[in-house]
């Protein structure tokens, strides 16, 4: 085993059962979950999973978003109004 004790890195009481891929920590049976095949720690299973989902959907406005959402509603009024100026006159 990895790490020398054989001892779990979250249960030090228990003993280990393996190696996580990830962080190569000992882990014990109940720490040890398969993903893809492959023995993994519960935080870097959590890290994998959170990667595979990709990045959370943004919901609230940032001064960012504000400003670039004003910006091109103006670009829009400015097309619109000079599309009616050309036409009327």
């Amino acid at each position: 085993m990895i790490q020398g004790s054989g001892r779990c890195h979250y249960h030090p009481e228990r003993a280990g059962l393996g190696v996580c891929v990830e962080c190569r920590r000992v882990i014990c049976r109940e720490c040890t979950t398969q993903f893809e095949g492959i023995n993994r720690c519960a935080s870097c299973l959590g890290r994998r999973l959170q990667a595979l989902e990709g990045p959370a959907e943004r919901r609230e406005w940032t001064v960012g978003s504000g400003l670039l959402a004003m910006a091109g509603l103006g670009l829009v009024w400015g097309a619109v109004y000079m599309t009616l100026h050309l036409v009327t006159g």
